[in-house]
């Protein structure tokens, strides 16, 4: 979904802003294929660490120590991040801001703590993932808008890195809660491996009041942000898709998690999120197919 998203914001929105980009197509190409590599290496290394806690909650999705050796899970992971962190390396230097470079290394860096030590500290792990995730929206513009602005199209960019922005902002409030549903949804794997997780710390019933507050807060947000920029634009095709596959999902996961109790239940509301991040990120397909109707 990372690449797709990637592909998505340039191809289907900023490149028909008729604005010159730094990268060229195969240059975005590593820039996309660095954040996948990355990824990837944070997937395995939070697997590896993982081990004990998924051998309870999903004990068949256990890879490391039945598929894999732990040492070669090791060597992939290491391989994963040497060469994601080359590839941005390179890429920071071909549009000449070899210190763009230090971004990857710190993501690398984040997933790394993030898998050994952020998971289990209450709510910071949570805000952590979050985070990367904004970051994978936000490097678009850092790499593909920041070194192509001059003083002459300053505003444009200015206005173009706003949008992303707020995707970034979008993106960082569904994933955050979806986070705290997983820590519910793997409570009895956390408690048991001693970490201290918000339903662990406080409660299942508790965790999930404070996803329930903070999915009436992305709720009330996302429906502001329709009012304020897609009414009064008149991009109604963009109101009806946001209103079908965000606030309505949304609205049902604020129901729903009233009566959610079982493993079962916050699996689904955790589906049910990652769908409505899907979906709002395929948005920016909508609203430039519907400012280009309107025009």
């Amino acid at each position: 979904m990372l690449a797709f998203m990637q592909l998505l914001f340039r191809y289907a929105f900023l490149k028909q802003q008729e604005v010159p980009l730094a990268l060229s197509d195969w240059q975005y190409g590593l820039l996309i294929l660095s954040t996948i590599l990355l990824a990837a290496a944070g997937y395995v290394i939070n697997n590896i660490y993982d081990v004990g806690t998924d051998s309870i909650n999903k004990p068949n999705d256990v890879v490391v120590g039945k598929g894999i050796t732990e040492t070669a899970a090791y060597n992939i992971y290491i391989g994963l991040n040497i060469s994601g962190v080359a590839i941005g390396f390179i890429l920071s230097n071909i549009i000449m801001r070899p210190t763009f470079a230090s971004l990857f290394i710190l993501i690398a860096s984040l997933l790394y703590f993030y898998a050994t030590t952020l998971k289990q500290i209450m709510i910071l792990g949570n805000f952590v993932v979050a985070l990367l995730l904004a970051v994978s929206v936000l490097i678009i513009g850092v790499f593909d808008l920041f070194p192509a602005t001059t003083a002459e199209n300053q505003a444009q960019m200015a206005s173009l890195f706003s949008i992303l922005i707020d995707y970034a902002l979008f993106a960082f409030m569904i994933n955050f809660i979806r986070e705290i549903v997983k820590d519910i949804e793997d409570v009895n794997g956390d408690y048991n491996m001693g970490m201290n997780t918000l339903p662990v710390a406080i409660g299942v019933s508790r965790a999930a009041k404070i996803a329930l507050g903070f999915a009436i807060i992305a709720f009330i947000l996302s429906g502001l942000y329709c009012n304020t920029y897609f009414m009064q634009n008149k991009l109604y095709i963009a109101v009806f898709y946001a209103f079908a596959t965000v606030l309505a999902p949304l609205l049902y996961f604020i129901v729903k998690i009233f009566s959610a109790k079982s493993q079962k239940d916050f699996h689904h509301l955790s589906s049910i999120l990652k769908l409505i991040l899907f979906f709002g990120i395929l948005s920016i397909l909508v609203i430039a197919f519907n400012i280009k109707y309107n025009a």
